[in-house]
């Protein structure tokens, strides 16, 4: 089984098999990455991979799947973008009576009410 040099942010480079290691690409960009728990830490460890890296691993017997964006990233976007303050203001609404911040959200997603 061929071994798999890869490196650990935490504990440097570490030695692999095929079987510890997963790739996956996006089928909307071609973005490709892989994917392992550190044997020493047992962190799982994340990293982006080029085309190349792809190929070479895949040839070597590591599983390959492939993934797609979410679905929201293509819906239309309108009004303004969020602020730091509407998300305090978002959080003191779930702080306050659990009862009605659904609907004091709802008033304010149809533009019937500020938000303070």
């Amino acid at each position: 089984m061929p071994t798999i040099r890869a490196t650990c942010s935490d504990c440097g480079d570490v030695e692999l098999t095929t079987a510890d290691v997963r790739v996956r690409v996006c089928i909307e960009d071609s973005s490709g990455e892989y994917q392992f728990r550190c044997p020493t830490c047992r962190m799982s460890v994340v990293k982006p991979a080029e085309a190349r890296v792809v190929d070479l691993l895949v040839a070597s017997g590591v599983e390959f799947s492939t993934w797609s964006l979410p679905a929201e990233l293509f819906e239309p976007r309108s009004g303004n973008a969020l602020t730091h303050d509407d998300l305090l203001d978002f959080h003191h609404m779930l702080e306050g009576d659990s009862e009605s911040w659904f609907g004091e959200l709802e008033a304010l997603v149809d533009g019937h009410q500020p938000l303070i």
